[in-house]
This record gives C-alpha cells, sequence and structure tokens, in this order.
C-alpha cells in the first residue's frame, strides 16, 4: 500500500506475524516519491499522542489482527519506545504518528479525553487544541526523554501524571459492590421493615384488603416514580459518592443540594436510633415475657440500644466488605422469616389460633376483611401516615453510589427491582393475612358456638366462634388488636422475632453507613466550610470514620433521649422532602430542554416526575403537618444561606440550563417590542482594558447602571494577531471572575484588531444582544494627549466621531490622578511573587533542619544540602527588600485612593449638572440615577443652563417646569448669562500656548512653503481653521472659568461634551477643547447623548 500526503511518501514495511502492532518507517524525503508495493486495503489507525523527540511512529492492525487492536482500545495500553518522540515536527526525518493513514496529529475519539480530571474510572487525556492543529507545526521543540509514555496514557502533566497514578494506586484495593449486593439488597432490606411484621396486619384491620391495597399502591406510587427519577438522573453522568445529596446537587445546584444534603444525612443519622430502638423494643419484651427485666423498660431500651448501636458502628468501621456480609446474612433471615409466613397461612390452625382468630384461607374472612372497618379517630390518610414509612428506604443502594463499581446500571436496576419485589411482597402478606384471620377475635378456646345460639352473622360464627363480645369489650386479639399476628400465623413463630431483629438491624445498619457517606460527599464539596474537618477519607474504600463517630454521637443521643414518637414524623417527612427533589430535579432537567440531559434511563417522563414531586409535598402534610412546616423552614433557611455564601462550585445544574433557556426567551421577546423612552436606560460600553485596571472608570459608570442597564467592560487587544488572540483568550475568564469577585453587575468583552480604534469599532457595532445593545460609550479623558503618537490622538478622537456615527451617545469622565493603576497592579504582583518564594524557601529550609541528621556519607549530604539552600535565602530577602525599597517611593497613594474614589459614600455636597445643550436628556439623566444610589443619594441636583442676560428669570421660570414635568428632584437652577462672553487674557494665553505646538501658522509663510507643511502635516492646527472656530474656542475657555466660579467644591461635575465637526475641527484642537475645558476641577463627566429622546413627561 502506498500513500501520497503532500510530497511526503509512506511505505509500510512487512507484515509480521510475531507483533500485535507495527511501526512504519516514512520516507520524508522531498526527492522520494517511490511507493511500496502493498496490495492490502486501507487499515484504520489509532493515534496516541507524544512529545518531541527523533523519532516517530505509526499503530496499525493487519488483516485477522482486529481483535488484538480491540483489546490494544479496551484495555487502554500503549506502545513503548526507547526513545522520545513528537507528533508537532513535521519538518525532520523521522518517524510520524498518523490517524486514518494521513499525516495529522487529529485524535479520534477516545473515553480518555471526556474525563475529569483525577477521574477514579482511568486517567483524563488531553487531546490536542485547535490551536495546536490550526497553527503551523513548530520545528525545533525540545522534550524531555520519557514523556512518549505520559502522554500516550493520556495523563496530562508530569505532576499531574504523579499525583493521578498515586490515588489510583490508593484506590486500586477498594472494594465495589454490584447491583445485587450494593443495591437490590440494601434497598431490599431497608424497605422491609419491622413494619412488615407488626403493623401490616392492623393496617388491613382498619383499611381492609381493598383500601390496605390501596395505600400500599399510594405509598408505592411515591417511590416507584422517585426510582423513575433517581435512574434517569443516575444514568445521565458518571456518579460518585453521596447518593441522594449528589444527585439533587449535580441537578438542581449547591443550594437545593447543600439544604437537603444536610437535612437528609441527619435524618439517616436519627433514624439509626430509631431502628436500634425498634430492635431494643422487641427484646424488652422478650425480656418482659421471661421476668427477665434488668431495670425498668425504659432503661432497658437505652442499654440495650446503646450497646446494639456500638456493634453496628464496629461493623461499619470494620469495612464496607464486613458491612455488606452482615447485610446478606439479615437479608437471609429476612426471607426465611417471610416464607415462613406465608407457609404458616396453609398449615392448619388448630383450637387455640383459631380462638385468636387465624381459621387459614376462608372466603368469608376474605369477604368480610375486604371493605374498610376504622375505628375511633383513625382514617384513611391516618392509617396511610402510618404505613407510609415502610415504604421508604428505596436510596439506601444510591446513598453509597461511590462503592459500586458501576452506579449508572446498579441504581436503576437494583432499586426499581427492589421496589418490585418489596411491592409483591407486601401485598401478599396483606391479603393473605386479610384472609386468614378476623379483625376481633377473644382468645378463649371456650367461645365456639353451641346449636340453638344465634349467629350473629360474622365470618367467625359461620366458623363455629362467637366473638360478638369484642363489639362491648376490648378484646386481645384479631387483626385490629395483636400486633403479632405474624407471629400467632407463622409456622414457626421465633423466627418472626427473627426477622423483627433482622428488619430493624438491617435498617439500622444501612443507615449507620448512609449517613457519614452523604455527609462526607456533602463536607468535599465544602459548601459548608465548617464541615470541612468531616471530609476526609481513610482506607482504600476511602472510609469516612470521623462521620461514623458524628453519626454514632447523634444516634446515641437519641436512643438515650428516648423520645423518639415526636422526632419520628420529622424524620419521615426529611425522606420525603428527599425524594420531592429528586422528582423535582429530573423534572427541571427535562424542562430546561439542556442537551447535556440524555439519561440512558429512558423509562420516565417529565409530568410524572412533577407530579410524584407534589405527591411527595401532599404526603408530608399527610402524615404530619406541623413536621411539614418545620421540615419546609429548616430547608429554606439552609437554601438561603447557601445561596448567600455562594460556593465556588460548578455542576453544570439544569437551574444554570433553565436560566440561561429564561434569558434567551426574555431576549427574543424583547426584540418584539420596539424600544420606548419610558423604558429607556443607560447601557454602556465602557473602554476599561482590564477591568481592575481603570477600577475608578468602572465604578462611575457602575453607578447609573447597577440593577438598571447593561454594562460591558471592554478591551482592545493590538499587535500581532496570533499573540493577541492568544492574551485574548487565556484571560477571558480571569477578568469576568474578578468582576464577580468584585460584585460588579457587568460583563467583559474582548477584542482583537490592527488599531484601537477597529477594535473599538467592531465593539461598537456588534456588542449586546438584541433589545440589549449599547446605547452609550463610556472612555476616560486621556491624560497625556499631548505626549502620544499622532496615530493616538487620531484613534481617540476617531472612536468619538464613530460612537456619533453610529448614533450612540458619548461620556467621557476625567479625574485629577487618571485611572490607569497597571504600574500600581503590577509591583503589588511582583512583591507577592517574592513573597510566596520567600514562604516556599523558608518551608523547605525549614524541613530540611527538621529531619535528623545521619553519619557517614547520608550526614555529608544533609549537611551540604542545608548549605546549598541556606545560602541564597540572604540573596533572596535582600533582593525582596530592594525591590521594597526601589518600588517605596514610586508607589502613588495618591493614585490609589484615586482609584477608589467613586467606591467610597459621598458626603453632603452637590452634583452640579451644565445641561448647556439638549441632547435628549442623557446629560440630566444620568445625574439623576446617581443621586439614586447609597453612595450619592445625600449629594444634591444643582442645574446650570445658559441663556440670555435679560431673561434670566423666565428661563429659570421655564427650566424649573420642565425638570418639575420630568419629575426629576433639584436644589437649585442657575441661568448662566455671560457664557459667550470672550474669557480672560490669562486664560486665553494658556490656550494658546497649550495649542502652540500643534499649530501650522500657514499665514507667516509663503505659499508653496504653506501647501507643503500642510502635505506634510495635515494634522497641524491651520491659522484658518483658529479663526474659523474662535468662537467656539472662547466658549470652552470662557466655560472653564465659570466652572471653577460656580462648581469647585461639587462632588462631581456633568456637563454638555462639545461636539467636534467631522474635517472642520482638527484632533488636537479638539483635544485642548476637552483640556481647557475641564482643568483643575472635581471629578468631570462630559455627556452628550445621541439626540433622541431619553426623558419623557408623558404617563
Amino acid at each position: 500500500m502506498s500513500l501520497n500526503n503532500s510530497s511526503n511518501v509512506f511505505l509500510d514495511s512487512a507484515p509480521s506475524n510475531t507483533n500485535r502492532f507495527q511501526v512504519n518507517v516514512i520516507n520524508e524525503g522531498h526527492e522520494s516519491s517511490a511507493a511500496a508495493d502493498n496490495s492490502d486495503p486501507p487499515h484504520y489507525e489509532e493515534t496516541s499522542f507524544g512529545d518531541e523527540a527523533q523519532t516517530r511512529f505509526r499503530i496499525s492492525f493487519r488483516p485477522g489482527k482486529q481483535e488484538c487492536y480491540d483489546n490494544f482500545l479496551q484495555n487502554g495500553e500503549t506502545t513503548k519506545t526507547d526513545a522520545s518522540f513528537h507528533v508537532y515536527d513535521s519538518h525532520t526525518n523521522t518517524y510520524y504518528l498518523q490517524t486514518f493513514g494521513h499525516n495529522t496529529m487529529d485524535a479520534v475519539p477516545k473515553i480518555e479525553y471526556y474525563r475529569n480530571t483525577g477521574s477514579l474510572s482511568g486517567p483524563k487525556a488531553n487531546r490536542p487544541s485547535i490551536l495546536e492543529i490550526h497553527e503551523q507545526l513548530a520545528k525545533n521543540v525540545a522534550v524531555a526523554p520519557g514523556s512518549t509514555d505520559r502522554v500516550a496514557n493520556g495523563d496530562g502533566m508530569p505532576g499531574d501524571e504523579q499525583a493521578e497514578n498515586k490515588e489510583e494506586e490508593d484506590k486500586s484495593g477498594a472494594v465495589k459492590f454490584g447491583w445485587v449486593k450494593g443495591v437490590l439488597v440494601r434497598c431490599m432490606l431497608n424497605i422491609w421493615g419491622v413494619m412488615l411484621f407488626i403493623r401490616l396486619s392492623w393496617i388491613v384491620g382498619e383499611a381492609g384488603i381493598g383500601l390496605g391495597v390501596i395505600i400500599i399502591g399510594l405509598a408505592v406510587t411515591v417511590t416507584a416514580i422517585t426510582g423513575l427519577s433517581t435512574s434517569a438522573i443516575a444514568t445521565n453522568g458518571y456518579v460518585r459518592g453521596g447518593g441522594a445529596y449528589y444527585l439533587i446537587s449535580r441537578s438542581l445546584g449547591p443550594e437545593f443540594g447543600g439544604s437537603i444534603g444536610l437535612i437528609f444525612a441527619f435524618a439517616n443519622a436519627v433514624a439509626v436510633a430509631m431502628y436500634v430502638v425498634g430492635f431494643a423494643e422487641t427484646v424488652v419484651d422478650l425480656l418482659k415475657e421471661s421476668d427477665s427485666m434488668m431495670v425498668d423498660p425504659t432503661n432497658d431500651i437505652r442499654i440495650i440500644g446503646s450497646i446494639t448501636v456500638v456493634i453496628l458502628l464496629g461493623i461499619s468501621v470494620a469495612g464496607m466488605e464486613w458491612e455488606a456480609k452482615a447485610q446478606v446474612i439479615l437479608l437471609i433471615i429476612l426471607l426465611i422469616a417471610i416464607a415462613n409466613f406465608f407457609i404458616g397461612t396453609v398449615i392448619p390452625s388448630n383450637n387455640e389460633k383459631k380462638s385468636r382468630g387465624f381459621f387459614n384461607y376462608q372466603a368469608s374472612i376474605f369477604a368480610e376483611n375486604f371493605g374498610p372497618s376504622f375505628t375511633k379517630g383513625e382514617g384513611f390518610f391516618s392509617v396511610f401516615a402510618i404505613f407510609f414509612p415502610a415504604a421508604t428506604g428505596i436510596l439506601a443502594g444510591a446513598n453509597i453510589s461511590g462503592d459500586l463499581e458501576d452506579p449508572q446500571d446498579a441504581i436503576p436496576r437494583g432499586t426499581m427491582l427492589a421496589i418490585f419485589i418489596t411491592t409483591v411482597a407486601y401485598i401478599g402478606v396483606a391479603i393473605c393475612v386479610g384472609a386468614c384471620v378476623v379483625r376481633d377475635a377473644t382468645g378463649n378456646m371456650n367461645d365456639t358456638i353451641i346449636s340453638g345460639m344465634n349467629c350473629n352473622g360474622s365470618a367467625a360464627c359461620g366458623l363455629g366462634y362467637d366473638f360478638s363480645r369484642c363489639q362491648h369489650e376490648p378484646c386481645q386479639y384479631g387483626l385490629m388488636n395483636n400486633f403479632q399476628v405474624m407471629s400467632m400465623v407463622s409456622g414457626f413463630g421465633p423466627l418472626i422475632t427473627a426477622g423483627i431483629f433482622s428488619a430493624t438491624l438491617s435498617s439500622a445498619l444501612a443507615s449507620l453507613v448512609s449517613a457519614p457517606k452523604v455527609f462526607q460527599a456533602l463536607c468535599k464539596d465544602n459548601i459548608y466550610k465548617a464541615l470541612q474537618f468531616f471530609a476526609k477519607g481513610y482506607g482504600k474504600n476511602n472510609e469516612p470514620l470521623r462521620g461514623y463517630v458524628l453519626t454514632f454521637v447523634i444516634a446515641m443521643a437519641f436512643i438515650l433521649i428516648a423520645e423518639l414518637n415526636t422526632i419520628a414524623p420529622i424524620i419521615s417527612n426529611f425522606f420525603l422532602a428527599s425524594y420531592a427533589l429528586i422528582n423535582f430535579s429530573c423534572f427541571h432537567a427535562s424542562y430546561a430542554k439542556s442537551p447535556g440531559w440524555r439519561p440512558a434511563y429512558g423509562i420516565y417522563n417529565m409530568w410524572v416526575s412533577l407530579f410524584g414531586a407534589v405527591l411527595c409535598c401532599a404526603v408530608m402534610f399527610v402524615i404530619n403537618w406541623w413536621a411539614a412546616v418545620i421540615t419546609y423552614i429548616i430547608e429554606f433557611f439552609l437554601y438561603i444561606y447557601v445561596t448567600y455564601k455562594k460556593p465556588d462550585v460548578n455542576w453544570g445544574s439544569s437551574t444554570q440550563a433553565l436560566s440561561y433557556v429564561s434569558a434567551l426567551d426574555n431576549a427574543l421577546e424583547l426584540t418584539t417590542v420596539e424600544d420606548h423612552v419610558k423604558n429607556f436606560r443607560p447601557q454602556c460600553i465602557v473602554l476599561t482594558g482590564g477591568p481592575m485596571t481603570r477600577p475608578a472608570l468602572l465604578d462611575i459608570t457602575h453607578a447609573f447602571t447597577k440593577n438598571s442597564g447593561l454594562c460591558i467592560c471592554c478591551e482592545v487587544f493590538v499587535g500581532p494577531r496570533k499573540l493577541c488572540v492568544k492574551e485574548m483568550n487565556s484571560g477571558m475568564a480571569k477578568k469576568q471572575a474578578w468582576l464577580i469577585k468584585n460584585k460588579i453587575k457587568a460583563f467583559y468583552a474582548a477584542v482583537a484588531a490592527d488599531c484601537f480604534r477597529d477594535g473599538v469599532r467592531s465593539l461598537l457595532q456588534a456588542s449586546g444582544l438584541g433589545r440589549m445593545k449599547p446605547n452609550t460609550l463610556v472612555i476616560g479623558y486621556k491624560r497625556n494627549w499631548r505626549k502620544a503618537q499622532l496615530t493616538e490622538i487620531e484613534n481617540y478622537v476617531g472612536i468619538i466621531h464613530d460612537a456619533f456615527d453610529f448614533e450612540i451617545g458619548v461620556v467621557i469622565v476625567r479625574i485629577s490622578q487618571g485611572f490607569d493603576i497597571s504600574q500600581v497592579l503590577q509591583v503589588q504582583d511582583e512583591l507577592e511573587k517574592l513573597e510566596q518564594e520567600r514562604l516556599a524557601l523558608e518551608a523547605t529550609i525549614k524541613d530540611n533542619e527538621s529531619e535528623e541528621g545521619g553519619g557517614g556519607i547520608r550526614g555529608l549530604f544533609k549537611k551540604a544540602g542545608k548549605l546549598n539552600i541556606t545560602k541564597p535565602t540572604s540573596k533572596k530577602d535582600s533582593s525582596i527588600n530592594t525591590v521594597q525599597s526601589m518600588h517605596v517611593g514610586e508607589f502613588n497613594q495618591k493614585l490609589v485612593e484615586a482609584s477608589t474614589q467613586f467606591k467610597k459614600k459621598q458626603g453632603k455636597g452637590t452634583i452640579d449638572v451644565w445641561w448647556l445643550f439638549d441632547d435628549g436628556g442623557l446629560t440630566l439623566l444620568i445625574p439623576y440615577i446617581l443621586t439614586l444610589r447609597k453612595k450619592w443619594k445625600d449629594c444634591k441636583l444643582r442645574i446650570y443652563v445658559g441663556g440670555k442676560v435679560n431673561r434670566i428669570e423666565e428661563e429659570k421660570i421655564a427650566m424649573a417646569s420642565l425638570l418639575s414635568k420630568f419629575r426629576i428632584k433639584f436644589a437649585e437652577i442657575h441661568v448662566i448669562g455671560d457664557i459667550n462672553m470672550k474669557p480672560n487674557k490669562e486664560s486665553w494665553k494658556v490656550f494658546e500656548e497649550m495649542i502652540e505646538p500643534y499649530r501650522l501658522h500657514e499665514s507667516c509663510k509663503d505659499l508653496t512653503t504653506a501647501e507643503k507643511l500642510k502635505r506634510e502635516t495635515p494634522w497641524k492646527i491651520t491659522d484658518a481653521e483658529l479663526e474659523a472656530i474662535k468662537e467656539k474656542s472662547y466658549r470652552q475657555v470662557r466655560l472653564n472659568e465659570l466652572l471653577q466660579e460656580h462648581s469647585r467644591a461639587a462632588n462631581l461635575i456633568v456637563l454638555s461634551l462639545p461636539v467636534a465637526r467631522k474635517g472642520s475641527i482638527s484632533d488636537w484642537l479638539y483635544m485642548a477643547w476637552l483640556e481647557i475645558l475641564t482643568k483643575n476641577l472635581p471629578p468631570v463627566l462630559l455627556v452628550r447623548g445621541n439626540h433622541k429622546n431619553v426623558l419623557t413627561f408623558y404617563s
């Protein structure tokens, strides 16, 4: 086979039967075009990525070797080479890695590329970036030997490789469970609680067989829907440890997950006490029967419960393997007990059992017990509330998701099968006990029907027993009265007792394991920072020993209290709240329509999940309304707390997806509505560069856009495109994160352009979305304009022209110290880096000094090591001191203070608005919005307008009327009648000196020389231009005099920005106008709207 790619010819070597994989040599000579003789069809190659070296290879399989190739892919094995290689070098005579027979870096799809860093399922590989594939190949890139294996294995950087390999080694011996032992067994044990043996018969007696089955069906409906939702969420990606908390938090976000995770872990911890007390009560009842009480019933429960929980803790701490073995043993006992009951129903009843109401299967008993017979105070919902806790426990398998071999397969299969099996058992027991045992029985074998007696028509009467006196006085036997009916019916009574022991202990053991596992996952995510202590795990299975101790303490405390009847409804509601959120999570993820929601388990429906969530909430109130209220209050408090703390996590929750969908829908909806002046708000592009480099400019803009308008911090990268794009892409996330960290409600946008003006022009045209497009450009005043290059001034003035061309308003902000603090930030970064190096060096020295010195050569090496490390210390310290002393003088404290002046609360003062030209009202609207902010609310508006000297009062009344119609409060109105007067000679002289370096003075030269100067320096200010607009220049100088007179003490001055007509006013003259206008003043905002109304007095 021969392949010709560009000028390179690829030659396959002869096939070898002894090797699985083949290294093919590639002849790269441009002069060679020979091809090897080979009739084999094209083969697919596996691409691996490595680093620079002197050789390359490609991997292919020969006919008949497909199976070996598949094994290669599945096992993740890699080929080994003696020399390292680099796939990027395409210009030397070396071997090539190839994909599909071509010289390329492109990688074929592999699971390693999609794993998270530190994944326990395997190492993460890094595919080539789009830049590496798109850019020209590097010719000379050196690489350390041995990097071939690292990259081929997909382990990232060497440091990462070592850490991940160590973690893999630590986890290699971890015990993992399949779906049967890990999920099915646990769920069945947790669902089959003590209720099966001591309460189900009473429920059938109260509700009857018909309603009893409906009660079971309703409870199972809740758990089955929750199971389906759990299965859907669990199969929508890899599931780590944390069970219900992990599923909810990764779906709905940390706010819901953090709130429910804490109460769910607590509920499991208290459930340990509940189940242990249930076991202890059964033991105490046996002690009563044998008259072997230790102290009294309450204290005996405490003693037995404490001993039991200590034993269970020992089993749990011993490891998951021992706990799993104990669970299997308990399940066997439980299954034998249930089978024992069904066998007992067909064993012929004796007279003693008949007197207690057991007659084997009888149609008359079934008919009599089919309908309800609620006693006083009981009803359908009260009986349902008692039974429902028996159906819970479906999350027992999911709670140890971190210990399952394949959670995505195990959780759906084990959970749903457990629900099915336990439901069949519950319904079977309910029907059988309802068909065999009457509701009331005396237990007296002499209460038989004698010939001639009147029968009351009951089933027992028809079977020869008269239990009619139970209607007038309480009886001790029958479904309604005897909680030990299953023991009586069973073939061997003690087995039912063993079943009760098994049910209680297995549930307690499952809860004792679940609580620490869930709690550990919650602590690892660091949502509650105070609980970070409990995140640490021990051993191969990362056992949460600290969590076990905490769970033990909580369980022991509630066992000693021994008053669980009050707390039990709250715990049941905690579990139900978890079920409700799991169902809501499934609904929410489906409703958000995120492309990432692709559960492998397809048997679910979003509306069914929503119905399940509502049903869970309803059941909470059915069980106990006040417990439901307490649950909601606790969950709401925790939700508010986590929301306020804003944990730094990003799990791609459906809340994020729905927020995006909502934002997109709202943005699209806005486009269908025309803009209205009443809804106008400043939407600003702020040319801050990096937002942290000009904080004052961003702060003043944010002051009038926060919570009311759009604010986009923009940066233009000018220079070689490749370098600019790389720098821009690398800093985008960091700078947006800076805005979020500093609680600035703004976006960050950047462009790469050949010149500054082109970049700003792109931003002005393309920024925003639909109706959320910028309408105002905010820039800082260019303080160094006199020293700037010609192109800089042309770009600066040009972007103002461009903004007006695009009908965008302009705001120029000037403060005395300027905005740019990038040099200060650079010095701070250097000092921080040096300080970190110093601390690291001190730590290294301390570690070396703490080691015990040894004799001989080893001790000598240690001493030498200490000397080598210690010697540079003084040098490093001196360098830090040198840097500090060097920059102390340069550190501009005034600049730093000026950069934060708009963060501070402005004291009582004024905002002086010089509304000289009507621009649609933007000059007035911005200061009004500022007065609504907390920092500016103590500042009053003073309005200055121009007018005629002989109409000052009329102008003032007219302006006051206009402002009142606009509903804008003001403190004073001043009408300035002498704006158009000539400035004084000193001020004009300052202006003339300012523009002198930029004047052409063509009138003093002959015509030829003047024309030549105009061609050579067209940007200079001509005498003709200066004379033509002399009146406007007078106005700028005069305005500064007036500003000095009236507004020198203002907190802020908002002034109409003069507009330079294109082609009439040169750039340098315009800059001189701005300079003289705002010279020696408090902070100034030069504002010019787009001359479209932004204010209205119409409703």
